[in-house]
Parts: structure tokens; C-alpha cells; sequence
């Protein structure tokens, strides 16, 4: 017989048992906090902290509880006596734990108020810095055939038209709409994105290939692609347990402090997670920054980290939009102190609230304007900052704030109700000019428009990019007395007639616009007339002679655009 207080055959009291279990479901349920939570451990970082704070907590509240039990479990006086000296001993325990409790609360505290703004104002200023730039010399000025008209959500939208129209994915899959990343891929600007799992149980039925996909959107031609992959990519947000995107990193990284993951393309195609990683320039952990990234095989999972200054040129976004706007915002508020952003305000500069990307050479450009705090409804300029290396050009150049842009372009075609796109800076003919897409309340482009940015009265819209362009050079020249030169533009490429007897016609709905292809007799060529083009078209039959204006060169593969119609 076993004595008493003892557990039989193993000769360790109960109360130690008690004792090594609490400590074991402690220790399980710290270990399924940091499952989720997934905070690094970094000293540095403040979600490290707060996973200390809640460990500390659950164990003070654990160790509370121990002693509830103990005091109402009832007992003889002896063993009431033995509670009460073990109060004692627990309460010397909590005493421990809240000690260390306050400690953390007080250095979390303590390293907060260090890097207040208040003290740094001009530290803050600094992590960002800007050089003056010449605007026709670094803004290079595009071809009308390679200006995007896609924004965000008019690719999700035809992101979300071409999986339905893929019946073996469309019931297990859906378009992951948290990135749309911006990219140059093949030297064109495109928005990208990973499917995802389209609930728990399709991802049961699924997770052995993992997602077979990704879709892509040319915000130039709106040509919208669902690449499908030899091998599926297995690692991302809509995973779960140690597939899951984050929880990979972590695993791999588990001191780095990640900032923004953007999902983009290497120059052969394969899908990657890039992860940035921050460092804290000021006090603990604040003045933000980017010390590097992580490049992650979203297939095979494959990690590999480099510093900012090692990245692979084809990787386009690091640092993210609103880490630089608040770098911006910053500089723009201390340059000449603290207490000068709030009283007097001199020279005080912040940026719009919205904000482009912008594809030069092989980066992408994060674009905003910057405006006084005034908020008088216009610019002092504008910057554009390389999301690979931070690099900032900021220009000179007062005019129109982009909202009063978009409202002037909307006001022109206001009978029409369309929306307009947030601006995109373009170079016409060395002149800083918006350039915004028009939508219908589907969400589909249905004409453009140029804005001058200095005037920005001088409104020219058009059912087509070149007709937009042409009717703003003439715009710039009747209104503002400003010509530009027939030619200036990279895409007057030149064009011819061709007439003809219409042998058959067919019409097509191509990004929510009516396309007429037209065959004419003794002539191979398929010609491409949008409905734009001419109120007549609808009505052309089989036997009609037209004229159409083609270009003098036509494209290698494809119908042949026409820009002109007549009949007769």
C-alpha cells in the first residue's frame, strides 16, 4: 500500500504530478499560441513582446487558479494548514510572475516613448531621402500601344471572368484577390495572382497537387491568362498546417521580422512568394524599413534570403505602398522639425491619398502626388519611388491634385455616368500628363482620357487610346496655345485605305466592347472594326463596299485594327 500522498509504484507525491502536469498543459497551450501567432523571436519586435505578455499572463492566471482549487477543494484542518503555507509558496510564485509581467509591460512601454516622433522628428525625415529629377529625361515617353488601362479591380474582374470560364477549376477554385501584384513580365506591365482553395473541403480533395494555377492580366492589351503549372504551387495563404505561406517562412526564418509578401513572376514564369523583411532605424522598433527579402519558390518552397542591395532585378516590389507613403508623409512633415508640423507649418509637404505604379525600363514605380497641408486641392509636384531599391525622384511641377483630375475627366462624359480609374503619369511630348481609363458601372473600360497636369481644364477623351490623344494635342494647342508636334508621339506609325466588298461580317463581345470582323472579297485579311469606330457598322451587311483605315504594316498575328470606317 502505497503512503499516503504518494502516487503507488511510483514514489513522487501527488502534489508534484499536479505540479509536472500543470507545467505540461502550460507549455502546450504557450506552443499552440505561438502555432498561430507566429511572432518572431526577435527582441526587436513588438509581436515578440506581446507573446511574452501573454505567456507571462496565462501563467500567473494558471498558477491563480491552483490556488482556487486548493482552497475550496475542503479538507481537515491539518490539511488547511498545509494549504496556507502553500499559498505562501504560490503567492511568492505569482509574485515572480507579475514582477516580470510589469517589467515587460515597462519596457514595451519605455521603448515606445523613445521613438516617438516627438524625439526623432528629423531621424523620422530621413528614411527617406529625395533628389530632384528631370521629368523628360527619366520618364521616358510610352508608345500609345504600351500605356496600361487596367487598374486593380478591373483585373479581378477579368481575373474572376477567365476561371469561369475554366469548368475544371471554377467548382474547387477561386482568384485570390488579396494580391494582384504589379509586375514588368516580358516587358509589359501585368497584374498577377495565385488561385486559392475554395473552401476546407476543397482543399482536402486538392492539397496533393496543390493549386494548379495562376492567372495573369496584361494592363495593357486586357488579354487575361490562366497559366497552369506542371507541378501546383503548394505553398500559399490558402494552405493549412506547414504549407501554410506564413507559417513556411517562420519555420525557415524564425527570427525575421517580415513585412509585406507580394506574389510575383521570374523571367521563366515560375510563381514566387517574395517576403520582405524589416529593420527598425529608430529606437526599438520604430522608423520601419526594409533591410532585404526573402525569395520563396511558391512550388517547392525553397527559400532564399538577400539584402536589398542583392536582389534579382526581376523581383519588382519590395518595399510596399503604404510603408513608402508613410516614409513620405514623414519626410514631408519634419524636414524642419517637430513642432513645426503643428504650429506654423512651413514648408510642410505631404502626398495625395492616392497612389499608381508606374513601369520604366524594368522597375516599377510607385507614383504619388505631393501636396501642401493646406488642402487646396492641388499639387506641388509629384515622386516617383523604385519599389526595388527605394531610390525617390521627386519633380517639380505645380498643377492639379489627381481627384480634381478624375472629376474634371468625369465631368466631360458625365451623361454617360462613367467612372474614372486613379491617374497614371505619363510623358507626352516632354508635358506631365494624367492619363485615366473610364468605366461604366460594370466595371469595364469603355473610353479614355488625358488630363494636362498643370492645366487641367484641358480634358480629351476618346473611345480609343489614339483617338484620346489626338483629341488632347488639340485640345493643348485651341485651349493652352501649346503645340505638339505632328510625329512627337512613338506610336504615329503610319496608315493606309484599303476598300473593298464585304464578303461576311460576324460581331464579338471582346472586355465588354462589341468587335466587328469584317472578310472582304479576294482578300485574306480578317479587319477588326470596333463598334466605336462608326455608328454604321452595326448595320453592315454582305455586299456592302466599305473603306477601312488600317495600318500601313499590319500586326503578325491577329485581325488587322481599323481605326475608320466608311460605307459607300
Amino acid at each position: 500500500m502505497a503512503a499516503k500522498g504518494y502516487v503507488e509504484g511510483t514514489g513522487a507525491p501527488r502534489s508534484a504530478l499536479k505540479s509536472a502536469g500543470g507545467w505540461l498543459l502550460y507549455v502546450l497551450l504557450v506552443a499552440l499560441a505561438y502555432w498561430f501567432m507566429l511572432p518572431p523571436l526577435n527582441w526587436r519586435s513588438l509581436d515578440f513582446w506581446i507573446f511574452i505578455l501573454l505567456a507571462l499572463a496565462l501563467r500567473l492566471v494558471m498558477s491563480g487558479f491552483s490556488v482556487l482549487r486548493r482552497l475550496f477543494s475542503g479538507g481537515s484542518t491539518k490539511s488547511r494548514g498545509s494549504l496556507k503555507e502553500g499559498f505562501h509558496e504560490l503567492g511568492l510564485f505569482s509574485k515572480i510572475l507579475a514582477g516580470a509581467l510589469a517589467a515587460v509591460l515597462i519596457f514595451s512601454l519605455i521603448s515606445g516613448a523613445v521613438g516617438l516622433e516627438i524625439f526623432n522628428a528629423h531621424r523620422y525625415a530621413n528614411l527617406l531621402t529625395t533628389k530632384q529629377g528631370d521629368f523628360a529625361a527619366d520618364v521616358a515617353e510610352l508608345s500609345m500601344s504600351n500605356i496600361p488601362v487596367v487598374d486593380r479591380d478591373t483585373a479581378a474582374r477579368l481575373g474572376l471572368r477567365k476561371l469561369g470560364e475554366m469548368s475544371d477549376l471554377v467548382s474547387q477554385f477561386e482568384v485570390d484577390d488579396y494580391y494582384y501584384t504589379q509586375i514588368n513580365y516580358k516587358g509589359s506591365p501585368y497584374r498577377v495572382t495565385p488561385l486559392r482553395y475554395g473552401d476546407v473541403f476543397k482543399w482536402l480533395g486538392n492539397q496533393s497537387q496543390g493549386l494548379p494555377a495562376y492567372i495573369t492580366v496584361n494592363m495593357v492589351t486586357q488579354e487575361t491568362a490562366l497559366v497552369r503549372l506542371p507541378q501546383g504551387i503548394r505553398y500559399s495563404d490558402s494552405e493549412y498546417f506547414l504549407r501554410d505561406l506564413r507559417r513556411h517562412l517562420r519555420f525557415c526564418y524564425p527570427t525575421k521580422i517580415f513585412d509585406n509578401i507580394s506574389f510575383e513572376l521570374d523571367e521563366t514564369g515560375t510563381p514566387y512568394f517574395v517576403a520582405s523583411t524589416v529593420r527598425y532605424r529608430i529606437g526599438v522598433w520604430s522608423g520601419r524599413d526594409i533591410e532585404g527579402a526573402v525569395l520563396m519558390n511558391a512550388v517547392t518552397g525553397e527559400c532564399a534570403y538577400y539584402q536589398t542591395e542583392d536582389i534579382p532585378t526581376w523581383v519588382d516590389q519590395v518595399y510596399s505602398a503604404d510603408l513608402l507613403l508613410d516614409q513620405l508623409t514623414y519626410n514631408g512633415e519634419y524636414q524642419s522639425g517637430f513642432f513645426n508640423s503643428l504650429f506654423g507649418q512651413k514648408g510642410v509637404l505631404q502626398p495625395t491619398d492616392g497612389y499608381n505604379y508606374i513601369a520604366i525600363n524594368d522597375d516599377v514605380y510607385l507614383y504619388t502626388g505631393i501636396t501642401s497641408v493646406a488642402g487646396d486641392e492641388s499639387n506641388v509636384g509629384f515622386v516617383l519611388v523604385n519599389l526595388r531599391t527605394k531610390e525617390t525622384s521627386y519633380y517639380t511641377c505645380p498643377g492639379a491634385e489627381e481627384y480634381s483630375a478624375m472629376e474634371s475627366a468625369e465631368g466631360v462624359v458625365q451623361d454617360l455616368s462613367y467612372s474614372s480609374t486613379f491617374p497614371i503619369l505619363l510623358n507626352i511630348s516632354d508635358r506631365p500628363t494624367y492619363f485615366v481609363s473610364l468605366k461604366d458601372s460594370a466595371g469595364l473600360v469603355k473610353m479614355y482620357a488625358f488630363i494636362d497636369v498643370q492645366q487641367y481644364q484641358v480634358v480629351a477623351t476618346g473611345a480609343t487610346i489614339a483617338e484620346a490623344r489626338a483629341n488632347y494635342a488639340q485640345k493643348l494647342k485651341n485651349e493652352a496655345n501649346i503645340e505638339i508636334a505632328e510625329g512627337e508621339a512613338p506610336d504615329q506609325t503610319e496608315e493606309t485605305t484599303v476598300s473593298g466588298r464585304v464578303e461576311a461580317t460576324a460581331a464579338v463581345v471582346i472586355d465588354g466592347q462589341t468587335h466587328y470582323y469584317l472578310k472582304l472579297a479576294g482578300d485574306d485579311a480578317v479587319y477588326d472594326a470596333p463598334v466605336s469606330v462608326s455608328e454604321r457598322l452595326p448595320f453592315v451587311q454582305a455586299g456592302d463596299e466599305v473603306t477601312l483605315t488600317v495600318p500601313q504594316t499590319p500586326p503578325e498575328s491577329g485581325g488587322v485594327p481599323v481605326s475608320a470606317l466608311t460605307v459607300g
